[in-house]
C-alpha cells in the first residue's frame, strides 16, 4: 500500500502542528465559534448531538495492521473503546473531547494517517472495490489512480470551498463494486484492444435528498487527462453550482439544470484550457505511484492443500457456509479474500472495539501479509489468505464474533450512526438494525431469501445509501415523532437503480413486522433462481404495497 514521503509526512505533521494552536485559541475564547467552524471540519471535526464527532480518513479503504492497530489505542484513550466504520471507509470516533483532538491527530500522523478533507465543502475521500489488486474480474488496478487523485485533491486551493462535498468513486473491474453510478463522479478503468488504459468518466450521481443516477461524460478517455479532465468537470462545478441553497447544491442538481450535453460541453471547453497541460500524467508519474502497490510476498500453495481445503468445505457444514458467503475468489490460485462481518446483535452495524481492532491487527500479519480492507458495506477484509490457512483463521474469527456467514445476506445491511449519535438525523438507525437482525437470524431462512441488501438512514444526507438498498429504510420526523420511510428496488453495480417509496411511513415499533410482509410477498412470487431484486423487478411494486397496507 501507498507509504508517505517526506513531502506527505510534512505536510501531516505541519497541519496537526497548525490545528493544535487553532484549538488552544478556540479553548482559551480567543476564536468565536463561528471562526472555528470552518478550522474544524477541515480536519474532520463535528459536534454531533451529544458530544463531539472525529472522521478519520481511511483512503481508498486500506489498512495496514500496525495503523488498526493504532486506531484501536487511539479509541481506547481518547474515546469510549470503539469505533464506526462509515460507508466512505473511514473510521468515525462519536465521544473523542474537544481538548484531545491535537492528540488525536498527532498519534495519526505517526502512523502516516489524518482525518483532513473528512468533511467541508472539499473533495472527500476516494472509494475504491475493497478487492482491488486481487480480483478475477479487474482489467485495471485502481489503487495507484486513486493515489494520484489522493494526492491531486489535498489541499488544492481551487477545491477548498466548493458549493457542496464532493464525492469520487473508482473501479477497474467488470462488476462494479464501487458503486460508481451515484457518486459525484465515478470512473470505471479499463482497457481497449490494444490494451491501452481507458477511462469511462460519469458525472452527476449522488444519493442524499435528490438522489441521481450518473451520467456519462466521456466512454474512452485516455488515462493521461484523468487530473485534467476531473480539474475540468470540478472548474464548471465550482463556478456554477448552487451556493443559495445548500439542498440543491451538489453537482447532480447542475447537472440535471444544464443537460448532461450542455454541461460536457462547458467541461470540454474548460479541458481545452488543461488538456496536455502540466497536470497531464505521464509514464514515469503512473510507475512511481504503482510501485507502492507490490505483491505481498505470497508462498505457493500446494495443490493437495487446495484439495484439502475444497474437501473441508465439503465436509463441515459450519466451515462451507462461512466460505459460500464470506470468502471471495482470488486472482491468485491458493488464496482467498475473506470478508470479516462487523454485523452483530451486541454491536451497532459498522462498529468494532478497540480490543477486536487490535485482535483482527494480529490476524491480517499472521493470514494477510499485514494488510486490509474496509468495504462501504461497514465490513473488514483479509485480501490474501492462503487456503492451507483458512480453517485456522475461520475458528480464531469463531472466537472474535466475526465469522457470522451471512456476508450479502438480509442480515449484513447498511447502517448510519442515526439519532443516537448525529444531530442532522431525524430518527435512529441503530434500534432498527438490531431489530431486524433479531428476528430475523435464522441461518438456513436467511440462505433460502439469497442475495437481499438492506439499508438503513437516519435521515436524507443517506450516510445509510438507503436509496440503493433492496429495501431501503428512512427515518423521517413527523411533529416531532421518529417515522420511518420504505423503498423498493434500489441498487449498487452494474444495474444501478433508485428505489420507489412504498407508500406512507410507519412507526418504528411496526417496521420489523413490515419488513416480515415484504418478505413473504417474495417467498411467495418467486420463481426458481429468482433473487429478491429479480423479483421485485419482474412484479413490480403493487403486489408488496397491497400485502403491506391491506
Amino acid at each position: 500500500m501507498y507509504r508517505y514521503d517526506t513531502y506527505d509526512q510534512t505536510l501531516v505533521d505541519e497541519r496537526v502542528a497548525q490545528f493544535r494552536d487553532q484549538m488552544r485559541r478556540y479553548l482559551e475564547g480567543k476564536i468565536s465559534d463561528e471562526e472555528f467552524l470552518p478550522l474544524r471540519v477541515q480536519n474532520g471535526l463535528y459536534v454531533q448531538r451529544y458530544a463531539p464527532m472525529l472522521r478519520i480518513a481511511i483512503p481508498y479503504g486500506m489498512l495496514a495492521s500496525y495503523q488498526l492497530r493504532k486506531l484501536g489505542e487511539i479509541a481506547a484513550r481518547y474515546d469510549r473503546g470503539y469505533g464506526h466504520f462509515t460507508t466512505r471507509t473511514n473510521l468515525q470516533l462519536n465521544w473523542p473531547k474537544l481538548e484531545d483532538v491535537p492528540d488525536i491527530l498527532a498519534d495519526l500522523a505517526s502512523v502516516q494517517m489524518h482525518a483532513i478533507q473528512t468533511s467541508g465543502n472539499d473533495i472527500r475521500n476516494t472509494t475504491t472495490d475493497q478487492f482491488s489488486g486481487i480480483a478475477s474480474d479487474e482489467d485495471v488496478d485502481p489503487r495507484p489512480w486513486c493515489e494520484l487523485i489522493r494526492q491531486w485533491s489535498t489541499f488544492h486551493p481551487e477545491f477548498a470551498y466548493l458549493p457542496r462535498k464532493f464525492k469520487i468513486a473508482v473501479t477497474g473491474a467488470e462488476e462494479d463494486r464501487a458503486a460508481i453510478q451515484v457518486h459525484d463522479v465515478g470512473l470505471r478503468f479499463w482497457r481497449n484492444e490494444a490494451g491501452e488504459v481507458r477511462v469511462k468518466v460519469l458525472a452527476g450521481g449522488g444519493l442524499g435528498r435528490t438522489p441521481m443516477i450518473g451520467s456519462v461524460m466521456c466512454e474512452d478517455l485516455p488515462w493521461q487527462h484523468l487530473l485534467t479532465y476531473l480539474e475540468a468537470i470540478l472548474r464548471v462545478y465550482n463556478q456554477y453550482g448552487r451556493r443559495d441553497n445548500k439542498f440543491k447544491a451538489r453537482i447532480k442538481i447542475l447537472v440535471k439544470a444544464l443537460g448532461i450535453d450542455e454541461f460536457r460541453r462547458r467541461a470540454e471547453a474548460e479541458w481545452a484550457h488543461l488538456k496536455d497541460g502540466p497536470q497531464t500524467l505521464t509514464d514515469e508519474a503512473i510507475s512511481a505511484v504503482s510501485g507502492h502497490f507490490v505483491e505481498p510476498p505470497r508462498r505457493d500453495v500446494a495443490e493437495d492443500a487446495i484439495q484439502a481445503y475444497e474437501h473441508l468445505r465439503g465436509e463441515n457444514r459450519a466451515f462451507a457456509r462461512f466460505v459460500t458467503n464470506n470468502v471471495t475468489d482470488h486472482k491468485v490460485p491458493g488464496y482467498k479474500a475473506v470478508t470479516l462481518s462487523l454485523k452483530r446483535h451486541d454491536h451497532s452495524p459498522g462498529d468494532v472495539t478497540s480490543e477486536d481492532m487490535a485482535a483482527v491487527a494480529d490476524l491480517a500479519d499472521e493470514f494477510s501479509y499485514g494488510e486490509l480492507r474496509v468495504t462501504h458495506e461497514q465490513n473488514l477484509v483479509l485480501t490474501d489468505v492462503p487456503v492451507d490457512r483458512m480453517e485456522d483463521l475461520w475458528q480464531r474469527l469463531e472466537t472474535l464474533g466475526m465469522a457470522n456467514p451471512t456476508v450479502g445476506t438480509l442480515a449484513d445491511l447498511i447502517c448510519c450512526p442515526g439519532g443516537d449519535y448525529c444531530s442532522l438525523a431525524n430518527a435512529k438507525s441503530i434500534p432498527v438494525a438490531q431489530e431486524i437482525q433479531e428476528r430475523f437470524e435464522n441461518l438456513d431462512f436467511l440462505y433460502d431469501l439469497g442475495p437481499l441488501e438492506l439499508n438503513i438512514s437516519g435521515c436524507m444526507n443517506a450516510c445509510g445509501h438507503h436509496h440503493v438498498g433492496h429495501i431501503g429504510i428512512l427515518g423521517v420526523d413527523k411533529k416531532g415523532e421518529e417515522y420511518y420511510q420504505i423503498s423498493l428496488g434500489g441498487s449498487q453495480g452494474n444495474e444501478s437503480s433508485l428505489g420507489k417509496i412504498l407508500g406512507p411511513s410507519f412507526y418504528r415499533e411496526d417496521v420489523t413486522d413490515v419488513i416480515d410482509k415484504l418478505l413473504k410477498v417474495y417467498v411467495g412470487e418467486r420463481t426458481a433462481d429468482e433473487t429478491f431484486l429479480d423479483t421485485y423487478r419482474r412484479i413490480g411494486l403493487k403486489p408488496f404495497k397491497e400485502h403491506v397496507y391491506a
